[in-house]
């Protein structure tokens, strides 16, 4: 197409437009009859005509569907745009298979549901903050306390709960993996080394320093902008542990380890608060209540699928769902006699 209108210069939609006008205006000069069906020749200029609506049709068609698709997915459903095509725990088929859905979100508090939030977006970590806006615009106010599992760990959510003022309690994603022997046998892996703060470098296992090289900006995938910097090895040459622990094709490259010192203080700090008494008590209860609320709605209920399309319809489905579940909640609650316990303290927390 840019060959056809512009072959120097930026191409936009108003010059293919004009392109096109140009064309029909001098094909309705010459007087040309556009014959359609096979065994018709066609001029050079209505070839050159239809190839060009061809290709703008086109080029409308993928920028309605970038649209729909948004910065933040790959894929949408054609019978339900708001979609996503994701990898679903009930795989039958044992394939891999994708199917439309949504990522669904709840906010759990004392048992009860207090927000439900439905997001096109795939990954956990990237709805935790619209989530939580969207529930301070609702209820006029923040929780002081957001308890998380590792799917939720990111630099832009550890930031904007530390500049929001609330505490992290989000399990970091090595948390499980660090406890292993395996993990903790990898010699090259940044938590395995020493750290020497008055000197900012690092000691690897032979004893020699990854010192400080350099500072860059990289931008993740969401966006969030970020400083990383690079420390390398002073020499790595007859290290009988180079093979663990550097994985450079070249045998002549050094060690590099980057990092980035806000998201590991962060992520330091977070893990702090995980493993005090409170931290341990609010990640218990988080199992309980907020995987709880999901094996309610799944499980005991049954609601595997839904039964509407869109957004909106989907949100609305489930805050009727929600508001049963939370009925029923309360009611088990009185009956019980616990109206005022928030937090429950399992048997396992002794020892946990």
């Amino acid at each position: 197409m840019k060959e056809l209108v512009c072959p120097q210069g930026n191409l936009t939609s108003t010059k293919v437009e004009k392109r096109l006008e140009q064309l029909n205006a001098e094909i309705e000069a010459q007087g040309i009859e556009v014959k359609k069906g096979r065994g018709h020749h066609k001029p050079e200029i209505v070839r050159e005509r239809d190839e060009l609506a061809l290709l703008y049709r086109r080029w409308m068609e993928y920028n309605r569907k970038k649209a729909i698709c948004g910065e933040n997915r790959n894929s949408y459903s054609k019978t339900d745009t708001d979609a996503t095509f994701m990898h679903m725990k009930d795989d039958h088929m044992r394939n891999g298979q994708l199917k439309p859905g949504y990522n669904v979100q709840f906010a759990v508090n004392s048992g009860f549901i207090t927000g439900i939030g439905v997001f096109s977006n795939r990954t956990d970590f990237g709805t935790l903050i619209p989530f939580l806006t969207y529930l301070w615009h609702k209820h006029g106010k923040s929780y002081r306390n957001v308890v998380a599992d590792s799917g939720y760990e990111s630099l832009a959510n550890y930031r904007w709960l530390f500049e929001n003022g609330q505490t992290a309690f989000i399990k970091p994603a090595n948390y499980e993996s660090g406890k292993k022997r395996s993990s903790k046998e990898q010699v090259g892996r940044m938590e395995n080394m020493g750290y020497y703060e008055p000197d900012d470098c690092f000691i690897c296992k032979n004893g020699r320093h990854l010192d400080l090289s350099s500072h860059y900006t990289s931008h993740a995938k969401d966006g969030t902008e970020r400083k990383i910097s690079v420390y390398r090895c002073e020499d790595c040459s007859g290290c009988p542990y180079r093979a663990a622990c550097c994985k450079a094709k070249d045998s002549e490259k050094r060690k590099e380890i980057f990092v980035c010192w806000e998201f590991q203080n962060l992520r330091k700090n977070s893990y702090h608060n995980i493993t005090t008494e409170e931290g341990k008590l609010l990640r218990c209860n988080r199992s309980i209540q907020a995987e709880g609320a999901f094996g309610q709605l799944k499980h005991n209920r049954n609601f595997k699928r839904f039964l509407t399309g869109g957004k909106v319809k989907v949100l609305a489905e489930l805050l009727f769902l929600g508001l049963s579940q939370n009925i029923a909640h309360l009611l088990a609650k009185c009956n019980s006699g616990l109206q005022n316990l928030h937090l429950i303290q399992p048997k396992a927390y002794l020892n946990f």
